[in-house]
């Protein structure tokens, strides 16, 4: 079984997935399939150069994803032109690291993506688990940790589904703005419930 985790920015899928792993889950994360797919070498790396030049690569010629950033979130042509040509190698990574971890004997896989609904990986499991906090939450927490400025945060808000659309088209829902226990606390039981499902 396959189990799609996913949250807005900041609500906390990266902590949830390893409290997960603790009960013996096996997750793969889109962010980190999104960043191997871009990396030199890859060809997603090229066109994306070929497309904005030298100013979204750095010296060592690994991708300026703080300049690539700036350029799409102004300009939502610039982010569907990127997205096709990321999205495709990003599920197709995603799938042979999904065959990889189930091979490994896992009760389920988590597949962890902030987009999880928006790039259709939501096709790829049998259910899905929404990681929930306050907007206020999202904000305060994703500034803090990427120390972006709350412009940044609200356009990547906008990119995603908001959070009612989100919990509509939730199977689970953990609701992370409590504390560690609390949250520690729902993952064992849907651990549990998944389990009985696939009598494990």
């Amino acid at each position: 079984m396959i189990i799609g985790l996913t949250g807005g920015i900041g609500s906390g899928k990266s902590t949830v997935a390893r409290a997960f792993e603790t009960l013996g889950a096996a997750w793969v994360d889109a962010d980190d399939v999104a960043r191997e797919v871009v990396l030199p070498g890859e060809p997603a790396l090229l066109a994306i150069k070929n497309r904005f030049g030298d100013q979204v690569i750095h010296e060592d010629g690994t991708l300026n994803r703080a300049a690539l950033r700036e350029i799409i979130f102004k300009n939502p042509e610039q982010r569907q032109w990127l997205e096709s040509v990321t999205h495709p190698r990003i599920r197709e990574r995603l799938l042979e690291h999904l065959e990889q971890l189930k091979a490994q004997g896992a009760p389920y896989v988590l597949l962890v993506s902030p987009l999880l609904f928006e790039s259709g990986q939501s096709a790829l499991v049998n259910r899905a688990v929404v990681v929930d906090v306050p907007q206020g939450l999202q904000l305060s927490r994703t500034q803090q940790r990427d120390g972006v400025s709350e412009s940044q945060v609200h356009a990547i808000l906008a990119a995603q589904l908001t959070r009612e659309q989100r919990l509509a088209k939730a199977d689970d829902v953990i609701d992370n703005s409590g504390d560690h226990a609390s949250m520690m606390e729902q993952v064992a039981q849907l651990d549990k419930s998944y389990r009985q499902q696939l009598n494990y």
